[in-house]
């Protein structure tokens, strides 16, 4: 990305790449559109008046979230339009020095859930802006309102309207408790062996009632154009489309946006990315990226992860 550009100003933005792309995922929910973000952003900080500038990093900051607001405005549109339902670029999530910057407080993991990057899109660009810029990053308003050229109390009103429009209750991201690993194996693991076998029966007793089913091809693979609702069609789904390719795939278990997910490949392929959501015992809601668009990253992230053969991972 920096082409022939040299000097401080690369030494500069490169210090603080890893946490201006954990900004700009989140504002886009889109890890290849994050990094157009940062080059353009880079660009400017390569033409700016750097001898003028107190502090690279609260500048680079409010470059990265103004581009992600006017990159927002365009990316709405194009979202409406797409061929199902739209889910954020999954980025796996597991290492400590991961890309999306530290997830050491439930805030922060929560701030990059697929569940949470799918209802911000119900927020307007500034919106977003303010609740991931508070909620994830700790900027006090004061400071927000330096980033977006507002008012203290606009930023504040912003905040507010964000949290009605999540439903939110708390003032803050309301992360639920992480699942327990060896319960969330087991029951996932039940949840494939069933439907690679096209156990119906099966599957529903490791679904909620109103378990949810949120699918994104892209237009590009076979996927529901819409989410697919409660326990008996989501099992009926998963038999009839599972069991039809269980035994040409292999899965990788890993953290995704951090939560525990299910890679699944075909030879060198990535086909999926399969997030289960677990709470109270049971399977709440399925995540499945499919769209190649949104799959090569991962695959790279993912390339040296070992697999099972099948679809119940430790089988």
């Amino acid at each position: 990305m920096l082409g022939n550009v040299t000097g401080d100003a690369a030494v500069v933005f490169e210090a603080e790449r890893r946490r201006l792309f954990g900004l700009a995922y989140r504002m886009l929910g889109s890890a290849a559109d994050a990094e157009d973000v940062l080059q353009d952003a880079f660009l400017r900080w390569a033409a700016a008046d750097r001898a003028a500038v107190a502090e690279p990093a609260a500048w680079l900051t409010a470059a990265v979230t103004n581009l992600c607001v006017t990159f927002l405005t365009s990316a709405r549109v194009r979202r409406e339009r797409y061929p199902g339902p739209w889910l954020p670029e999954p980025v796996l999530t597991g290492a400590d020095d991961g890309p999306l910057g530290p997830l050491e407080t439930a805030e922060q993991r929560e701030s990059v859930s697929m569940a949470l990057l799918m209802l911000c899109e119900r927020l307007t660009a500034p919106e977003r802006a303010v609740l991931i810029l508070h909620e994830a990053f700790g900027y006090r308003y004061r400071e927000i309102a330096g980033i977006l050229g507002r008012s203290e109390a606009a930023c504040r009103q912003l905040r507010r309207r964000a949290a009605e429009r999540l439903g939110a209750a708390r003032p803050g991201l309301g992360p639920a408790r992480p699942p327990d690993p060896a319960r969330w194996q087991r029951l996932v693991s039940q949840f494939l062996a069933a439907a690679a076998a096209g156990d119906v029966a099966g599957l529903e007793q490791v679904l909620a009632d109103d378990v949810v089913y949120w699918s994104d091809g892209g237009g590009r693979v076979p996927a529901a154009l819409r989410p697919v609702r409660g326990r008996a069609k989501v099992a009926r789904l998963f038999a009839a489309v599972t069991s039809r390719v269980a035994s040409v795939t292999q899965i990788s278990v890993t953290e995704v946006n951090a939560s525990p997910a299910l890679l699944v490949w075909e030879g060198d392929t990535l086909l999926a990315v399969l997030i289960p959501q677990v709470a109270d015992g049971a399977i709440t809601s399925v995540y499945m990226i499919a769209n190649p668009g949104k799959l090569a990253r991962t695959a790279r992230q993912a390339a040296g992860l070992p697999r099972t053969v099948g679809l119940v991972p430790g089988a």
